[in-house]
């Protein structure tokens, strides 16, 4: 199946970026990102908003301030 979203496991849940069709059906801002949450048997999701440019250019800098650690992190599997 093509357009499939993949989650990323965090210790809050799974998170995954919530598409255009999803953020318009849901009446939110594009680019929100949803949070699934386990509960008894089911998901249960919460919708974040989008990250701000301010936060984006922050994670961009220390990305690039430590690719190569987070290179080799990526290489050895962690």
């Amino acid at each position: 199946m093509s357009g499939l979203i993949t989650p990323q496991k965090t210790n809050l849940g799974w998170i995954i970026e919530l598409p255009p069709e999803v953020t318009q059906a849901l009446g939110v801002a594009e680019g929100a990102i949803g949070v699934l949450h386990p509960k008894e048997g089911s998901l249960e999701v919460e919708v974040l908003p989008p990250p701000s440019p301010g936060l984006l250019e922050s994670v961009r800098q220390t990305y690039e301030q430590f690719k190569d650690a987070f290179e080799e992190m990526k290489r050895r599997g962690d």
